[in-house]
């Protein structure tokens, strides 16, 4: 019995030290198609590898922001500074409520708002939030909340790029990478905002669907928002405009509306903000530098009569 469990633990040490090497390996010289469970995104869309970079060494701001793509598109520091409201954006692409929790976790100690924006797209409720941990894993350095956020997520990509992420990491291996601040149309503004060239969208429709909130984001979300009130931080819940022709697609949208409204102050600004789907969109629920500009002045607005 004894021979058994000693030659059980030899093999089982074996094969964590060769699945460890062979993910390395693999994930270093396999082409993309070839690796569909290991996903390495450093410099990725969105540049969110400069702006958590930039996010350790900021402290004190009035305003923390945090949400999806509308949020690191939609909010401009600059026209909040304006006001004079200290910013800073921490949204990324497609994030979730699991990884919301794990940046928060890790930079709001430093950051230390007086108040949060928090951008709440119906989709972030609804998604698995594979894509946003990934993104999160690879440009930042990883830390127990990367690891408490894969069991979350609890998806094979996320454990592969979390364990590829933190051996590359161990061996300094991306000590040489800068990421430019202007790519292609995008440019990285100083508070977590990127500019994106003036564009415009060609109004479509859309199929009709339904909200459908997952157990564990809205679990999430409701630990954000006790972290938040706990520390007596005020927040703000902001569902950011969309095209009407995007917007229209939902067919439970009051529903939604309802959760949020249990949780904080909330703003639907698609009720209440004047946009354009041609003049001020550059796709079906992204704002262009246009329509930033007026829903930033009407949100200031409205936190300035609060």
């Amino acid at each position: 019995m004894n021979h058994f469990l000693i030659n059980s633990i030899k093999f089982l040490v074996f094969s964590i030290v060769t699945y460890v090497v062979l993910i390395f390996l693999w994930g270093s010289v396999a082409p993309s198609f070839l690796k569909p469970n290991i996903n390495y995104p450093l410099g990725s869309y969105g540049h969110m590898y400069t702006r958590l970079s930039e996010a350790k060494n900021y402290k004190n701001v009035d305003i923390l922001f945090l949400g999806s793509s509308h949020s690191y598109r939609g909010f401009d520091p600059r026209i909040f500074a304006q006001h004079n409201y200290k910013t800073f954006n921490l949204g990324s692409s497609a994030q979730t409520p699991l990884q919301t929790k794990v940046l928060l976790e890790r930079y709001i100690k430093n950051l230390n708002p007086k108040k949060v924006v928090y951008e709440v797209f119906p989709r972030s409720f609804t998604t698995d939030g594979v894509e946003s941990s990934l993104d999160i894993i690879a440009n930042a350095h990883n830390d127990k909340y990367s690891l408490k956020m894969a069991m979350e997520v609890n998806h094979v990509k996320t454990y592969n790029t979390l364990l590829y992420a933190s051996i590359r990491q161990a061996l300094n291996l991306d000590k040489a990478f800068v990421e430019p601040k202007i790519r292609e149309e995008d440019q990285y503004i100083s508070g977590g905002f990127v500019k994106k060239q003036i564009h415009y969208f060609k109004p479509r429709a859309f199929k009709k669907k339904k909200i459908k909130i997952k157990d564990n984001q809205l679990d999430a979300f409701s630990e954000i928002i006790e972290t938040l009130n706990n520390k007596n931080i005020e927040v703000l819940l902001v569902f950011a405009p969309i095209t009407t022709s995007k917007y229209s697609q939902y067919n439970n949208i009051s529903t939604f509306d309802s959760i949020m409204n249990e949780y904080s102050t909330y703003y639907n600004f698609n009720k209440t903000t004047l946009l354009n789907d041609s003049l001020h969109f550059y796709d079906p629920h992204h704002l262009n530098l246009r329509g930033v500009k007026l829903f930033n002045e009407r949100l200031i607005d409205s936190l300035d009569k609060n």
